[in-house]
């Protein structure tokens, strides 16, 4: 994210309010790929500083970080192909890759090929099969990946906790829009540092 976005500013809608629990919590870290960085200038070095923080704090707090990669296969997701004009983020390509600031070895990765984390993956299940009752999302793009995941994750009945400065899109003005409307109906917007301040002990 090249912007600034002051939560003064959607407090109107930013009225649900909840403790975070980090015994049942997890983190995803939403699609961290090169393209976006490089392609498309969207994950800026302050970004990468707070999903890193996030990160820390979730290691710290046995916290289950997942990350989310995407790729396009023209099997499941020719419509989104469509949509942004025929291109295609390929399996295996440099753009496909985790940016190599956070360290993937030994993590969980889930791989989709559309919008949506919980689209055609096993997450839902993993998830519930490890007892997670909250979930922290993080990355890019701020209204379509991570809004996509938080909506589908308040309808299945998790908490959602949308990091405003963790997330990133092509400017300002959308991501307003993204988080404005997740905070009138779907998730607790809240930046990283107050996260991290607020499960300190």
């Amino acid at each position: 994210m090249n912007y600034e976005i002051n939560l003064d500013d959607i407090q109107e809608y930013n009225t649900h309010k909840s403790q975070l629990n980090p015994g049942k919590a997890a983190l995803l870290v939403i699609e961290m790929q090169e393209t976006f960085r490089s392609d498309s200038q969207m994950i800026s070095n302050k970004q990468i500083s707070n999903v890193q923080s996030l990160i820390d704090f979730a290691n710290l707090k046995k916290i289950k970080t997942i990350y989310v990669r995407h790729n396009d296969s023209s099997d499941t997701s020719q419509h989104m192909i469509d949509w942004w004009g025929g291109d295609k983020l390929e399996k295996g390509s440099a753009g496909w890759q985790i940016i190599p600031e956070l360290d993937t070895t030994n993590q969980l990765i889930i791989d989709k090929s559309q919008y949506s984390a919980f689209c055609g993956t096993d997450l839902d299940q993993i998830l519930k099969s490890n007892h997670i009752t909250d979930v922290i999302i993080c990355g890019v793009m701020t209204n379509c990946c991570c809004e996509t995941a938080a909506r589908d994750a308040f309808m299945r009945g998790y908490n959602v906790f949308f990091i405003n400065d963790a997330t990133g899109t092509i400017n300002k003005e959308l991501h307003m829009a993204a988080i404005k409307n997740l905070a009138f109906g779907f998730a607790q917007v809240i930046n990283t540092q107050d996260l991290v301040s607020q499960n300190d002990i």
